[in-house]
């Protein structure tokens, strides 16, 4: 049995590969919790779903530094074992052409890998949550680059702070681009507004590539748009878990 964690702005979300099946969990990120409560929620979630095998190994990738060492511990403390890092000194199978290796997030190399591992083809991948990251890969399977761009919540968030009369509105599909009032003016700026940005990064991207590339979506808000975009050809939801046990057994 092997645990993941990938450790995310807005949520922490955890997978527990078995022998013959496949779970997933989420807790919010919350800098405030203390490392005996993430023992206890890790603790519970086993409990909770009947999961009697402790893990044999674990894996964890983080864009939240001050959160990490306290999901190691819990790790340690909960399981008795020491979990792998993904950073430097970690083998992932996939060279890295930025100028600074370093300055890549470890969610968007992990994603990288688990897309190319199953696709084997050019890659597109994006992964939208808290902000919105377009990675791409080439065909030989290297990380070339990419984008990022502040994800829905942001901005649905910095429109209702920055301004005096706009309100806070739950995002959806409006029933037609064009609003008949506020709400429904700003959902549709929001829902068609995003829709456009990934679809004209999408042509960007392959315009700039100059070849066929296979587009990959995932992450919590992809869901909202995959299904409308015929750019995307694949939605794989726990892309960023699959992508960690790939990289684990790389290292093992």
């Amino acid at each position: 049995m092997l645990l993941a964690v990938d450790i995310g702005n807005t949520n922490i979300v955890i997978g527990v590969f078995l022998d013959n099946r496949f779970l997933s969990f989420r807790l919010s990120t919350n800098l405030k919790m203390t490392q005996d409560e993430y023992c206890i929620n890790l603790y519970n979630l086993f409990n909770l779903y009947s999961i009697d095998n402790k893990p044999k190994g674990a894996i964890i990738s983080s864009v939240v530094p001050q959160i990490t060492p306290k999901i190691h511990k819990a790790v340690k403390v909960v399981f008795n074992i020491n979990a792998l890092e993904v950073g430097p000194g970690i083998k992932t199978g996939m060279p890295i052409k930025y100028n600074n290796p370093k300055e890549v997030g470890a969610d968007r190399i992990v994603n990288a890998v688990g897309a190319y591992e199953e696709f084997k083809d050019a890659l597109i991948v994006i992964d939208s949550g808290t902000a919105v990251t377009f990675d791409v890969i080439s065909k030989k399977g290297e990380y070339i680059g990419g984008a990022i761009s502040p994800g829905i919540h942001i901005s649905a968030d910095a429109l209702s702070e920055k301004t005096a009369k706009l309100p806070r509105v739950p995002i959806q599909e409006p029933k037609s681009v064009i609003g008949k009032t506020t709400v429904h003016s700003i959902q549709s700026g929001l829902f068609f507004g995003y829709m456009s940005l990934i679809e004209g990064m999408i042509e960007k991207i392959k315009k700039e590539m100059g070849i066929k590339c296979t587009v990959v979506a995932t992450g919590g808000e992809s869901v909202l748009f995959y299904k409308y975009l015929e750019s995307i050809n694949y939605y794989r939801p726990h892309l960023t878990l699959f992508g960690l046990k790939v990289i684990y057994e790389r290292n093992i």
